[in-house]
């Protein structure tokens, strides 16, 4: 009796979920994107924005604006019942106007790695697919702690993360890239910046004397300013030609891929440890 009791309530449990799970999508940042296929809800989403790329599902995905806002009219022909949103990365005035229309509008809150898995789960409970989040989440969190593992041990760097050339941008301690460097154990050497995206000089990047210098590359039609930092042989990373690139893709979107291009990172760390170690 106790057994036909609890399996009845699952059945209606079950039959609640689906039925107010989110059926039309709209996706306003490529993790969310991500997110939602790594769950098995990606053909749930039925607009997105510019830069959504990953997987290549995703590029078959309607368009409806990009960094400088969305189009309001085309976001309402696609009549979503569920609009999810990061945190930081959408304009609130367009948000705004969508939830007075009556829309649902969920946030990514965007900034915490051990907090991904969460994410997975609510996406599960959003979408009625409670299982497969529950499964993506499990799953992330096992190999994130055996990426930890595995990079726990070793002498410390000092690195500079260059997030951005021209103007010269780093991150300090309360960002999620500098979340990424701890797992590798480096130092960042720019962690007590005054913002979280502090602006600096090469004159800083020399005073810092970084071991190792990080090149995060990403898709851009930019014409992006490099910095020639073979002019300043006096940095530790350019006397010894330790330049690392990373995937930004990979390591800058809060999405289960994150551990690909962390563990890409610090592999590459583990290569420049062992350079100055044999010195």
């Amino acid at each position: 009796m106790r057994f036909f009791t609890a399996f009845t309530a699952f059945l209606l449990l079950s039959s609640y979920v689906q039925a107010d799970s989110a059926k039309r999508i709209v996706a306003l940042a490529p993790h969310v994107v991500e997110n939602l296929f790594a769950i098995g809800a990606g053909d749930l989403i039925v607009g997105t924005v510019d830069y959504a790329d990953y997987p290549d599902a995703a590029n078959a995905i309607p368009r409806i604006g990009g960094y400088n806002g969305i189009q309001l009219e085309k976001l309402l022909a696609l009549k979503p019942d569920l609009v999810i949103a990061w945190q930081t990365g959408s304009k609130k005035i367009d948000l705004t106007k969508v939830e007075k229309l009556g829309i649902k509008v969920v946030y990514s809150d965007a900034k915490d790695i051990n907090k991904v898995a969460d994410e997975l789960r609510l996406f599960g409970q959003l979408t009625g697919k409670i299982q497969e989040g529950e499964h993506a989440a499990s799953a992330f969190t096992a190999q994130f702690e055996e990426i930890k593992t595995r990079y726990a041990t070793g002498n410390s760097l000092k690195v500079f993360y260059q997030l951005w050339p021209d103007p010269m941008m780093t991150v300090s301690k309360n960002t999620w890239i500098h979340q990424l460097l701890s797992v590798c154990g480096v130092e960042n050497v720019f962690a007590k910046g005054s913002t979280d995206y502090p602006q600096i000089s090469i004159e800083n990047v020399i005073k810092a004397s970084p071991h190792v210098i990080v090149l995060p590359t990403e898709k851009t039609k930019k014409q992006i300013q490099m910095v020639d930092w073979q002019k300043w042989p006096e940095i530790p990373a350019v006397a010894n030609q330790q330049f690392i690139e990373v995937n930004a893709d990979l390591l800058h979107r809060y999405s289960t891929r994150v551990l690909q291009g962390v563990s890409d990172m610090c592999d590459k760390m583990r290569h420049s440890k062992a350079h100055y170690n044999s010195l």
